[in-house]
């Protein structure tokens, strides 16, 4: 028995250091809702091909590039209509409340709604910052009074991670995907 209880504490104390020696660029924002069974769902729910012709009529109008607004809906919900944000942030393009608001953004889980209302504050946030991807990325993820107030892409890693894994992700999209 005593054999035993060292190999258990043990495993808790090495599981402990594993842990605590993870690099934080591990961590992750869990996405979630709540489904109409009244169970909490997590993860993709929706895939890219569900949204393709809303996505290119939002490109079309609002003159952004295909690629970037699908790398934003997976980099922010994946493909997933129905997320929500720990800080609040709903549907496919993650849109705040007061973004909603002020983009007069009625239903925020309505795909072509969000696609439209995120796609036209996407392509405001280009033109606000000479159309520079990583600057208007930098303010869709931090707010754009946050981006001028430190005159460029701000210290965040949050924001400077989620910058880098979009333009990934445009990258991947631009070919073709």
């Amino acid at each position: 028995m005593h054999t035993s209880y060292l190999k258990t504490l043990l495993l808790f104390t090495l599981t402990g250091i594993i842990l605590f020696l993870m690099p934080s660029s591990l961590s992750a924002d869990i996405r979630g809702y709540l489904g109409e069974d009244g169970y909490w769902c997590f993860g993709s729910g929706d895939n890219l091909k569900r949204y393709e012709r809303i996505i290119r009529q939002a490109a079309e109008r609002f003159k952004v590039e295909k690629a970037l607004i699908i790398a934003v809906i997976k980099a922010e919900s994946d493909f997933d209509c129905r997320a929500v944000s720990i800080k609040g942030a709903q549907g496919l393009m993650q849109i705040m409340p007061d973004t909603a608001s002020y983009m007069n953004l009625k239903e925020p889980f309505n795909p072509e709604e969000n696609i439209i209302a995120g796609t036209c504050y996407l392509r405001l946030l280009l033109e606000r910052f000479n159309y520079s991807k990583r600057l208007a990325l930098a303010a869709y993820h931090a707010g754009p009074e946050t981006v001028e107030a430190y005159h460029g892409m701000p210290p965040f890693t949050e924001t400077r991670n989620y910058v880098r894994n979009v333009l990934n992700y445009y990258d991947y999209y631009s070919r073709g995907y």
